[in-house]
C-alpha cells in the first residue's frame, strides 16, 4: 500500500521518536524496570532499530527520508527534488513532535515522578556531555556525514512522487536493516559526545515538545538547541557535495 508521501514521512518520524524517547525514557525515568541499567549499547541499538522499523514501513511511500538532513543531502546529489524539500522538513519535524508525545504518553506516571528536569529533557533531546560549541558542531556534522554518506551508496531511484521531473532516491525495504546499522554503528562510535541527534527533527520536534509539556521548571535549553540542527544540515549537505566530487 502506498502512501501520500508526506503523511509517509510523518508516521515514520513518529516511529523513531516513539521508539527513541520511549529508551530513553525507560533507562532515565524513575521505577521503570529498567532504571539505572542504561548501558549506552542498549540506547544505540534502540534508535538503530527504530529506524529500520520506520523506514521498512515508509520506504515504497516516500523513499523514507525521516531527517531533514538526510532529505538535504540527497537533494545536494541531485538525488531528490529541492521543490519538495520544505514539504519533507515539515513533515519530519511534526512526525518527530508526535512521536516524543506519545512516547511522554507511554510514560507519563515516571515522569510526573520526575524531579530533575535536565533527565526529563534528556529523554526528549540532546545535549553535550563537554558544552564546547565548536567541538559539538563538529561531532554533530561529522555523525551526520557518515550517516547520509552511507545512505547516498544505498540509496536507489524507487520512488515516484507526481509534479517533480527528478528520479528521487529514497530507501527500499531491503535497504533498512543497511541504515539501521549505519544509526547503529554511529551511535556507538560516536554518541558520546552530544546524544548524536544526526537528525535536526529528531532534537528540534522533541525538544519543542518538551517545552509545551505542563511541567514546572521546564529548561529546554533554546541557548544549544541551533547545534543539533545546522550540525547536521552541514554534515548532510557536505556528503551530497562530496558524493558529486568523488562517484558523479
Amino acid at each position: 500500500m502506498i502512501m501520500n508521501p508526506y503523511i509517509s514521512e510523518f508516521i515514520g518520524t513518529a516511529i523513531i521518536l516513539l521508539f527513541g524517547v520511549g529508551v530513553n525514557a525507560n533507562v532515565s525515568l524513575k521505577k521503570t524496570l529498567v532504571e539505572d541499567k542504561s548501558p549506552w549499547v542498549l540506547i544505540s541499538s534502540a534508535w538503530g532499530f527504530a529506524v529500520f522499523v520506520a523506514v521498512f514501513v515508509t520506504a515504497q511511500s516516500s523513499g523514507a527520508h525521516l531527517n531533514p538532513a538526510v532529505t538535504l543531502g540527497l537533494a545536494v546529489a541531485g538525488k531528490f527534488s529541492w521543490s519538495l524539500v520544505p514539504y519533507y522538513f515539515i513533515s519530519q519535524i511534526l512526525g518527530a513532535m508526535f512521536g516524543g508525545w506519545l512516547a511522554y504518553l507511554t510514560y507519563i506516571d515516571h515522569y510526573r515522578l520526575a524531579e530533575d528536569e535536565n533527565t526529563v529533557r534528556g529523554t526528549f533531546c540532546t545535549g553535550p556531555a563537554i558544552r564546547n560549541i565548536k567541538n559539538n558542531l563538529f561531532s554533530e556534522g561529522i555523525g551526520t556525514f557518515m550517516l547520509v554518506f552511507g545512505a547516498l551508496f544505498i540509496v536507489g531511484p524507487n520512488i515516484e512522487i507526481s509534479g517533480t521531473e527528478v528520479q528521487n532516491f529514497g530507501l527500499g525495504a531491503l535497504d533498512a536493516l543497511p541504515i539501521g546499522i549505519v544509526v547503529w554503528v554511529i551511535g556507538i562510535a560516536l554518541g558520546g559526545t552530544t546524544g548524536y541527534a544526526i537528525n535536526p527533527a529528531r532534537d528540534f520536534g522533541p525538544r519543542l515538545m518538551y517545552q509545551l509539556l505542563p511541567r514546572k521548571n521546564k529548561n529546554a535549553d533554546w541557548s544549544y538547541s541551533w547545534v543539533p540542527v545546522i550540525g547536521p544540515l552541514l554534515g548532510g549537505a557536505i556528503a551530497g557535495l562530496t558524493y558529486i566530487l568523488i562517484v558523479v
